[in-house]
């Protein structure tokens, strides 16, 4: 695998090819991801009609390879069933090879209005907040939403997130930081969806961090790149790597722990970051970075968590996010709401097939509602139980598929602790 984007390596067109060729010959005859997603269906099914089960991968085309890696939404669900990821001897890792052929063929094709629109978030965010009435009415007015579809292939029915006039940010500045009774220290990395779309569950964050004695620094961030990375942008994709691991790296130093509520922003600092960005500070941030139930797990094994809460949580059905399952230590969420007296916790893992701007787009969105459907029944099934997730998108794809809100664990957690939160 090479995915060091600042090598002549990993833009060579030829060793591109040889390396698609590699992973597709390997996936080709292994099959343990058949039907997991509609990428390996789509890949199963041109790779059987150009070769036969035991074929050729090399006779594939260029629009036969489009059409599987565009179906790829980066759930990464596939890494941790994969039979041949590092450190087999086959080194294999199916969606990331398909994120360097995707930078590749933009690099070719070029990016369109809409990807750069979905990669540039902090700037549509900073803007739509700036107008947050007017913008989120114009995402709900229906002749609008068909101009939409028809001249940025946003989908008209796929709901959007709320944008908020103030942001996470805004607040935060306002929020005095309160030093913690012990020796725990956190930098909370907000996100960008939580920045501009969902506030409160950072705000709720800050709220039980700090019940917990925990100093909870909120420095001024960027978007982890995700979303450049989705949208064929390495280019700035890097810029916002550099400017993130100087700020992390430097928290890191000074004795801080990096914790993240947003599933796929703490994969990307836990993940990608060290292979695309190669060196011991990627490394050290990797080490130092936790999901936000992950540390107050943490917290709780070491005996350092409260657990004087003031009332039930109640019935709750829990979706765990892909990019959660994907860092593989378990269902931190389930455990730490299993620690409010009378809680009872039913969870599933179920990909809800939002990933990002993958589901906006208008040739994807029914696709996305047909992958989700498992866990909408789910999530329906059960009227008396409140929904959590802890990905904000999956939460909004939940809530459009099934007309329940869903909150994220932390939320429930403050409810708990009867601290108040939301002002």
């Amino acid at each position: 695998m090479q995915f060091d984007i600042r090598s002549a390596e990993f833009w060579d067109e030829a060793a591109m090819h040889q390396e698609m060729v590699r992973v597709f010959d390997v996936c080709h005859s292994c099959r343990v991801c058949y039907t997991l997603c509609p990428s390996f269906v789509k890949f199963f099914e041109v790779t059987d009609d150009i070769a036969g089960i035991f074929g050729n991968v090399e006779e594939l085309d260029t629009e036969q390879i489009h059409l599987v890696t565009d179906l790829c939404n980066q759930c990464k669900i596939c890494d941790p069933i994969c039979p041949y990821t590092p450190p087999h001897a086959l080194d294999l890792d199916f969606p990331r090879t398909l994120v360097r052929y995707n930078f590749l063929r933009k690099k070719r094709e070029g990016v369109s209005l809409r990807d750069r629109m979905f990669g540039h978030v902090d700037l549509v965010g900073t803007m739509s907040s700036w107008f947050a009435p007017l913008v989120n009415w114009a995402n709900n007015h229906p002749l609008i939403r068909e101009q939409m579809q028809e001249y940025l292939g946003i989908h008209k029915d796929r709901h959007l997130p709320k944008f908020h006039f103030k942001t996470f940010w805004d607040w935060a500045k306002c929020h005095a930081k309160r030093q913690g009774t012990g020796k725990d220290k956190v930098l909370l990395y907000y996100t960008c969806t939580v920045n501009y779309n969902e506030p409160d569950i950072a705000k709720a964050a800050v709220a039980v961090l700090e019940k917990n004695g925990v100093e909870c620094w909120i420095p001024k961030q960027q978007c982890c790149g995700l979303p450049f990375v989705d949208s064929g942008m390495p280019d700035h994709f890097m810029k916002q790597v550099k400017a993130n691991v100087e700020l992390l790296v430097g928290a890191v130093r000074q004795g801080y722990k990096i914790v993240v509520p947003s599933a796929s922003c703490s994969y990307m600092l836990k993940h990608d970051y060290p292979d695309y960005w190669p060196g011991e500070e990627a490394k050290l941030i990797a080490q130092n970075t936790y999901d936000l139930s992950e540390y107050l797990v943490m917290l709780h094994e070491q005996g350092k968590l409260n657990t004087e809460f003031s009332q039930s949580a109640g019935k709750i059905r829990y979706h765990q996010p892909c990019h959660l399952m994907a860092q593989e230590h378990g269902m931190k969420p389930k455990d730490l709401l299993q620690l409010i007296p009378g809680t009872e916790v039913n969870p599933l893992q179920c990909c809800s097939g939002h990933d990002g701007a993958w589901s906006v787009k208008t040739e994807y969105f029914e696709e996305s509602m047909k992958m989700g459907a498992p866990l909408f029944k789910f999530m329906a099934a059960d009227e008396s139980a409140c929904c959590a997730s802890d990905c904000p998108l999956s939460a909004l794809q939940i809530e459009q598929a099934t007309g329940r809100k869903v909150i994220h664990p932390i939320e429930i957690m403050a409810n708990a602790y009867g601290v108040e939160y939301k002002k």
